[in-house]
């Protein structure tokens, strides 16, 4: 899909207290945000308008999976919303790159989620005045094998999905609460999946551990309410990124995906829906941010 065409994405915010899932539509952005007593709902037009309340300028920001995607966008994003943003992946040219048209809120770090010694020095690793990480952007992903029936993948190919998707998670998670605890106060946020809220074919392993990531981001969400750390999940239905040629291990194979599937998000639509969890208020924490296209193609 072209970014040149008029979005028909909105916002629902719903509040409320008891927890209850918010069903997935295709209406555009579905969010459950946790404040005061009473159910309301609000309407918007888009994410911006729902948010850029300006609570980010001067926080610090760890984004993991930043050299492509999502995560680039993000950490543009918070760039713009006057973060400072530490840029995290393997590819370190891709991320010196980036960080050179950043400018100098924003500095490369090489990381490997899957790689313990990689995650347990981060926090060595980074200069002096950037080690107070007020955020965290959980983004690196994995689903190696593609696409294919339960019987036909492998345990190696299950293993590696899972240790990425769900165990490179809770390390870099592990490493950089230990901050947040002793100065109580904190956001994470971990990009899910709606494969991890509803059954996803073909696609049992990627399934499971989105259904994994969710499951910890309630928990540490609950875990850590009454405390200054919020936790959020932002879960995107089908992005176009390079992530299915990947995926596929055939760029113009991942292309024809996208294709196949029709109107498709865009990695700058997660990366709002991010800043919009981010951008809010002490007193409330958006729980969830579930983002799906429309089904209206793009206006030409």
């Amino acid at each position: 899909m072209s970014g040149s065409g008029k979005r028909h994405n909105s916002v629902f915010v719903s509040r409320h207290l008891s927890g209850l899932s918010v069903p997935v539509s295709s209406a555009g952005i579905i969010l459950r945000r946790f404040c005061p007593s009473r159910t309301d709902h609000l309407r918007f037009e888009s994410a911006e308008e729902a948010g850029s309340m300006g609570y980010l300028s001067g926080k610090v920001a760890l984004v993991t999976g930043a050299s492509a995607g999502i995560g680039e966008k993000t950490a543009r994003a918070l760039i713009d919303a006057g973060a400072r943003v530490v840029c995290s992946a393997r590819r370190v040219g891709r991320l010196e790159s980036l960080t050179a048209e950043l400018g100098e809120r924003a500095i490369a770090l090489e990381l490997d989620v899957v790689n313990a010694q990689s995650v347990d020095t981060l926090m060595d690793r980074l200069p002096g005045g950037w080690r107070d990480l007020d955020i965290l952007v959980n983004n690196a992903g994995h689903d190696i094998g593609g696409r294919r029936q339960f019987h036909e993948g492998t345990a190696e190919e299950w293993s590696a999905t899972i240790e990425t998707n769900v165990i490179g998670l809770m390390r870099v998670t592990r490493v950089v609460l230990d901050g947040m605890v002793r100065r109580d106060s904190g956001h994470i946020v971990n990009i899910g999946s709606v494969a991890g809220i509803q059954a996803y074919t073909a696609c049992a392993a990627y399934a499971a551990s989105k259904h994994a990531v969710h499951g910890l981001s309630e928990t540490l969400r609950i875990d850590y309410a009454k405390t200054g750390i919020k936790v959020s999940e932002v879960l995107p239905g089908m992005v176009r990124t390079e992530f299915a040629a990947i995926r596929f291990g055939d760029e113009d194979r991942g292309d024809q995906y996208y294709a196949d599937f029709g109107v498709c998000l865009e990695p700058e639509d997660i990366a709002r829906s991010v800043l919009f969890a981010l951008d809010q208020p002490p007193d409330v924490v958006i729980a969830q941010v579930v983002v799906v296209p429309t089904r209206k193609p793009p206006a030409s």
